[in-house]
């Protein structure tokens, strides 16, 4: 694994994120000698369905009526 420059990864950080994307991560070292890993962090895979629910004060009964009304209209 190559180690870049602080420096590098400073003036390229763009493609330095593309690169540990695309390798899985990119270690470089800082001017007193330290080194670092970059790496992405894993998200979890969501589904587009898996929505927030909310909590209203209304019932089922209560939808019911209003497509019921709403249908009735046209």
């Amino acid at each position: 694994m190559i180690i870049y420059s602080f420096s590098e990864v400073r003036e390229r950080l763009a493609s330095f994120l593309a690169k540990a994307l695309r390798d899985g991560q990119v270690k470089f070292q800082d001017a007193n000698g330290q080194i670092f890993v970059l790496r992405p962090e894993r998200q979890p895979k969501k589904s587009p369905f898996e929505v927030q629910s909310i909590s209203l004060p209304i019932t089922t009964d209560d939808i019911l009526a209003a497509i019921r009304e709403s249908r009735e209209r046209y």
